[in-house]
This record gives C-alpha cells, structure tokens and sequence, in this order.
C-alpha cells in the first residue's frame, strides 16, 4: 500500500501527478529531520497555499501558509518539528474512499459543471496548481496521523476536508482526506478503531456518509444545527447547538460527548477537525466562542485524549475571517495547545 516518508524544510516539489509509494514509511527518515522531541511534530507543505483564486473569493487559501509563518516566528514551532509530505497520493490510494469515476475526473482536470459548481472553487478546479494542492493536502493529513501514531500527538497546519463525498465534493471540499486516512490505517493494520471527532461549525456530512455503515469508525460532530449543510447527514453522534451558544454551554458540551465515547468506544487514534469557524467574528459560523473558548477547547480536547493514552492528530479545519493575520492566529491556538500537553503529558 502507498506510504509516506518525511522531510526537512527542503523538501522536494510532488510531480504534477499521484505517485506510487513504498509498501511502508521509512522510519528512519526522521532521523534526519533532527526533531527534537521536547515539541510535537507539525506537518506542513507550501503547496497547502500555492492555488491562486479569483478575487474576493471567501475560501482563505493563504492562511494555511500565514499559520506555519507564524508558529515559527512566534517560536511557538521550532523548524526541526516540521515535517513535509516528500509525494502525493496514487490514485488507488484515492479508490479507498472515492468511486473511480470521481477520482480520473478529479485528477484528470475533467470534473464536470454540476460537480464544479458543488464544490465552490470555480474552474480554478481544473487547473494543476488546485489539484496538487488538494492531493498534497490528503498526503499531509495521512503524515500527519502516522507522525500521532508514532510520537502520541502531532498536528497539520492545514486539513479537515469533510464535506467530500465519495462521489463529489462539497462546501470547499473535494477529497475526504480524514476519511482516506482512516481507511488507509485500518486497511493496513495499523489501527483497529478511529475516532473522527469534528468541531468545525458545519457537520462533517462527507465523512458521516462515508462511515454510515462501517464500525471500525466513530464519527462524532458537533456543530452549529442551522448552518450549512441545510441537509445533514447522519454521523454516529451528531449534537446540533443553538445559534450563538458561547463558551460555557459549548464546552460542557464537547466535554461530556468527547467523555462518552473515548470511554465507550475506546479508539486507537483520534483525528481532530479543529475548525475554529465555532468563533464569533466568523464570517460564515454561528457560533459565539471567543478567543479564550478556542484555547480552552484545544486544550480540553488534547487532554482528554492524551490522558487516557490515546494518539491525536490535529487538523485546523474551517475558519473564514477578511484578517488573515487574526484567522492565523485562532488556528494557532490547536498548536500552541500541542506544544503545551506534549510537555505536560511527557510525551
């Protein structure tokens, strides 16, 4: 099965199209990396921003380049901690989740109008500069969890494309990258169990719809209940919230569900869609969190899962602000967490 390996601020540019990899990631490639162990390990790729949008477009595609510029220049991520996807994901490894169909025309540059427009990037989906993108991302989001597997805990400065369904994609989403690790990890072994726990404003109805009939897979959600999707799908545990629920009511929520089933379940990995689309300045949230609430749910969700021995993987999810700069900053707050807990549980 495809794998993937690690690499330093140097990292080769993927080629222009999925690659095959090797059966399994080469361990010892770390060694080279010279992370230090004292932090997590953070994935990043510059592909996460290279796609141009047209003008006044809402998705933030910069942001997810302004997040690793600042974890590193605020000192909240040492260079050594960064990890690269060094290729992108073959087209089987896509066939986990995605039909065949979707796939050839995805990465073909052929998806047709229907499909375009669901999506909500416009023709720019056809370009190589987006397709790359996006396959870098899933190859990110799957380093990502095999760096958590390894070390306890580590986190993407990008990822959480769960309105992908296997046959299309939705809502700024076009493969399911949580979900394709999913299936990758538990069709190589590696992983009995895996608790996708999302708290992006909007359900998770891709990865819901995916996982609707497979046990291996926990979907939890919860989200603001009038926000998009206006036709939600069903996750094995949805808890739709009020518009403008704020920090107190919200938290006791995350805390008491996320209690349930890491108690119930008993999940061998968390992936974690930290959407900080939950904030009340969001452009496209109803939710009222303030910059405390972000903080004090990252660190909540972290301790949870690190305190009953199970490895995290942190993706930042949505967020749409005009201020880049401050949309960095609420995301940043997943890894300002990560480097916290990681001293405080020893890790």
């Amino acid at each position: 099965m495809p794998s993937y390996s690690t690499a330093s601020a140097a990292a080769p540019q993927p080629t222009a199209h999925p690659i095959q990899h090797q059966e399994r990631r080469n361990l010892e490639a770390r060694s080279d990396t010279g992370l230090s162990l004292a932090a997590p390990p953070v994935v990043y790729h510059p592909l996460y921003s290279a796609p141009v949008l047209p003008p006044g477009h809402r998705f933030p595609m910069a942001v997810f380049g302004l997040i690793h510029s600042q974890l590193l220049s605020e000192g909240v991520v040492d260079p050594r901690q960064v990890h690269m996807p060094t290729a992108l994901p073959s087209r089987d490894l896509l066939r986990l989740v995605h039909t065949d169909d979707f796939v050839d025309a995805f990465c073909g540059g052929r998806l047709d109008q229907q499909r375009v427009r669901r999506i909500g990037f416009g023709e720019v989906v056809h370009t190589q500069a987006l397709i790359d993108r996006t396959l870098a991302e899933v190859a990110g989001t799957i380093l990502t969890a095999e760096l958590a597997l390894e070390h306890g805990l580590a986190c993407n400065a990008a990822g959480g494309t769960h309105h992908a369904f296997p046959d299309h994609g939705s809502g700024f989403c076009i493969l399911n990258d949580l979900a394709l690790t999913a299936q990758l990890l538990l069709h190589q072994g590696r992983v009995k169990r895996v608790l996708i726990l999302d708290l992006d404003v909007h359900q998770g109805d891709g990865t819901a719809a995916v996982f609707r009939d497979q046990p291996e897979v926990f979907t939890l959600s919860v989200h603001a209940a009038s926000n998009f999707p206006a036709r939600k799908q069903a996750s094995d545990l949805d808890i739709g919230l009020a518009d403008g629920t704020a920090d107190e009511e919200y938290l006791g929520v995350v805390a008491g569900a996320l209690h349930q089933v890491l108690h119930s379940f008993a999940p061998d990995l968390v992936l974690y869609d930290a959407g900080v689309d939950t904030h009340l300045n969001d452009a496209l949230g109803r939710l009222a969190l303030t910059d405390a609430g972000l903080r004090r749910r990252e660190l909540l969700v972290l301790d949870s899962c690190l305190g009953m021995g199970v490895p995290l993987a942190g993706y930042v999810g949505g967020g749409y602000d005009a201020d880049l700069a401050v949309l960095a900053r609420r995301h940043c707050w997943l890894h300002r967490a990560a480097g916290q807990l990681w001293k405080e549980h020893g890790l």
